[in-house]
């Protein structure tokens, strides 16, 4: 059987860059080589691409590259100075702006050839937190209080206060990995906080600070779906929330419990709505649903990340492998239900005159 070409596409221009290129380094590292001719591109913060030997390097160092249609074949090429690569599969390792919001999806959509992760829909309304939160209670899916503000609207600390009461949380709507977050108490803090997440985006979500648990599910399919039980996110030192620093650069911050100490029940429920968040919202594939869980087992759906970390410290990996499923076999498996997906969509008509109408 011949190898595939599989593209790994990281980096990108958003605050989450060096996240991006710590879950590529990763994927990279686990992709099965037996099936796959792997190309890595990375992305550069300025927004050129490159095709790069490893994540590793310098996205800068690399090759820069272009996109063409092959005169022989009617099929998308990778083309540098040093290469000529034909597209099969494209899986993109962004995260936020461009790569997680169904911009290069819809990209790797035009050119028609097997994007693994969610099409455009599910990335940009996963998202958009304001939007995925509509939806979500639309669907009936509990979420924390909430109000949503754009750029230039006037926001006043009193109102805020009335419906959410506080402390409560502002943040950009258009972010993960905790970047624009900010806690507030005072009318002096909700001002600071306005300015913070304004840098991000012309939209701000505000929502309730609840006193709970950080949980997060893994999700595995389309229709059926799989997902893992929950994973706690446990706080060790005196951070106001899960901020950034946390996350990513104090490795004493946290301590991560896979399984989470909970009862079997609420592990059940909690799956079940991770897995009709997953569905409400149109995802593909695979992500991870962030769930908050109150003492009294209320649960909030957070947000639902289509392109989750793959480091190796990161909760989606870990989540499988509690569950029997090493990295090597989650990145394999990833693929395969994204092909199958692929497969299925090719049935559809896209032309009147087609033989099969």
């Amino acid at each position: 059987m011949s190898k595939k070409n599989l593209i790994i596409l990281f980096g990108g221009r958003s605050v989450e860059h060096e996240i991006s290129v710590r879950s590529a380094i990763n994927v990279v590292k686990y992709i099965d080589l037996t099936y796959f001719n792997v190309s890595v591109i990375g992305i550069s913060k300025k927004g050129s691409w490159f095709l790069l030997d490893h994540p590793k390097q310098n996205i800068e160092t690399g090759n820069e590259i272009s996109l063409s249609l092959s005169p022989i074949n009617p099929r998308f090429e990778i083309k540098s100075s040093s290469a000529s690569i034909a597209i099969q599969i494209v899986f993109p390792i962004l995260h936020g702006t461009d790569g997680e919001d169904g911009s290069v999806q819809g990209l790797i959509k035009c050119i028609n050839v097997i994007l693994i992760g969610s099409n455009v829909l599910g990335s940009a309304l996963s998202m958009d937190k304001i939007i995925s939160k509509k939806l979500l209670e639309h669907a009936g899916i509990p979420v924390v209080p909430y109000m949503s503000f754009t750029k230039g609207e006037k926001i006043s600390f009193a109102k805020v206060k009335k419906k959410l009461g506080i402390p409560f949380i502002v943040k950009a709507a258009n972010l993960g990995s905790s970047v624009g977050i900010s806690k507030v108490n005072t009318s002096e803090e909700f001002d600071d906080a306005l300015a913070e997440s304004f840098k991000y985006g012309h939209e701000i979500l505000i929502e309730s600070f609840v006193n709970c648990r950080e949980l997060e599910c893994g999700i595995l399919g389309n229709e059926p779906l799989s997902s893992t039980l929950s994973g706690e996110i446990i706080l060790l030192k005196n951070y106001d929330f899960y901020t950034y620093d946390a996350k990513y650069q104090d490795k004493s911050a946290i301590r991560v419990e896979i399984p989470a100490q909970i009862p079997t029940a609420v592990h059940q429920q909690i799956k079940a709505l991770c897995e009709k968040a997953f569905l409400t919202v149109k995802c593909n594939d695979f992500a991870r649903v962030d769930v908050f869980l109150t003492p009294e087992n209320e649960i909030f759906i957070n947000e639902i990340n289509t392109i989750p970390g793959f480091t190796d410290d990161s909760m989606f990996p870990n989540l499988w492998e509690n569950m029997g499923i090493s990295p090597r076999k989650l990145i394999s498996k990833i693929i395969e239900i994204s092909e199958v997906r692929w497969k299925q969509e090719q049935q559809y008509i896209t032309d009147l005159k087609s033989p099969n109408r």
